[in-house]
């Protein structure tokens, strides 16, 4: 779209659309003619918002003779006019502060998601990996509960300990318990937990009618506790409350259908699932996320790993009408920190010297 403008219809499209995300105001000609450093005519200024209208990258809202971005403008302004504010020192420094390398993992990804929505003013999102993908299973163990409950504790080859309270159907012995677990951690210790849960199934049906038993009993209560580790939430969302400050997103439909997104979390999943995919900064605006909730939203994303294996996406929920100038750089390094902080103290140096 941007190769069939001329320089100046270019300069006055990017003027415009700076002015209305400074202001929130239509744009009208004689103020693009003041403002945009050219020496046209608000009549020469008003043919040419006429030909982008035509193009579909302007409107003019019924209450304005102004012009405002619709999602294509702000689309090419974002791929091929925009100027990225580079990231200060100061703020790598803020930004690292809240990131340490010596944090547990969820404290990471919680901070990340604070930070985020503090510093861009706006939602900010971190999609929490799947367990298969932040380490192999090293031992699991069942402990006998009163009241047919079961203690299962899970340990995973980077050192977290995770404790499920499965219910089973009837009271099992010390003895039996420890031969599950024995069974259990022989068959599938080192293996990651999505080729453990494969297997479940597979190595039930293969059998023998002596282990029948004790594999039966593993099994069932391994197979319970891994789907429960599953129903743990997966976003991790914060500052909700600041799109309610923003007049934009004011309208009571479009914050309860936002709100809607932000509990169910199935929607905003999917799409960082699909910018984790994509690699890199991923912008999508309005329509583009091909959610009616998101409509009026802009989500700005971008994957971090685990010594280099890509393993989530953290991102910022906010109006069309966002500083992509400032935002895009924030998500940016806040990905990079976090990718380092959870690769290991050696690592946190690095993205701060590859983010200027």
């Amino acid at each position: 779209m941007s190769s069939t403008l001329n320089t100046r219809t270019e300069i006055l499209l990017k003027t415009l659309i700076e002015r209305y995300i400074a202001d929130g105001q239509p744009v009208g000609s004689r103020t693009l003619a003041r403002q945009a450093g050219l020496d046209l005519s608000p009549a020469t200024v008003r043919n040419i918002m006429s030909d982008l209208e035509e193009l579909g990258l302007v409107t003019s809202p019924h209450t304005s003779a102004g012009r405002v971005p619709t999602d294509r403008g702000y689309r090419v302004f974002v791929d091929t006019l925009l100027q990225v504010r580079p990231i200060t020192t100061n703020e790598v420094r803020k930004i690292r502060h809240e990131i340490e390398a010596d944090q547990d993992p969820q404290h990471l990804l919680a901070n990340a998601s604070h930070l985020l929505s503090e510093v861009c003013r706006l939602a900010g999102l971190v999609m929490v990996p799947r367990r298969e993908e932040q380490a192999a299973l090293r031992q699991l163990d069942f402990v006998g509960l009163t009241g047919r409950r079961i203690l299962v504790i899970l340990v995973t080859q980077d050192g977290q300990v995770h404790n499920r309270i499965i219910n089973v159907e009837r009271d099992y012995s010390a003895s039996e318990l420890e031969q599950a677990a024995n069974y259990f951690n022989d068959a599938y210790a080192g293996l990651g937990l999505a080729e453990v849960r494969r297997q479940l199934l597979r190595d039930l049906e293969a059998a023998s009618s002596d282990l029948q038993r004790i594999m039966d009993l593993a099994t069932r209560m391994a197979r319970q506790a891994l789907t429960e580790e599953d129903k743990h939430d997966e976003l991790m969302v914060s500052g909700e409350s600041n799109l309610m400050d923003i007049p934009d997103l004011m309208d009571v439909r479009k914050l309860r259908l936002l709100f809607d997104a932000f509990n169910t979390k199935r929607d905003l999943l999917h799409l960082l699932d699909q910018s984790m995919r994509a690699g890199g900064v991923k912008i999508f605006i309005g329509a583009e996320a091909g959610y009616e909730a998101l409509r009026e939203c802009s989500v700005v994303t971008a994957p971090y790993s685990i010594e280099g294996t890509v393993v989530g996406t953290l991102g910022v929920i906010g109006p069309t009408r966002m500083a992509y100038e400032q935002v895009i750089p924030i998500v940016d390094i806040t990905a990079r920190l976090l990718s380092a902080a959870l690769s290991g103290p050696d690592r946190l140096e690095s993205p701060g010297r590859d983010s200027h």
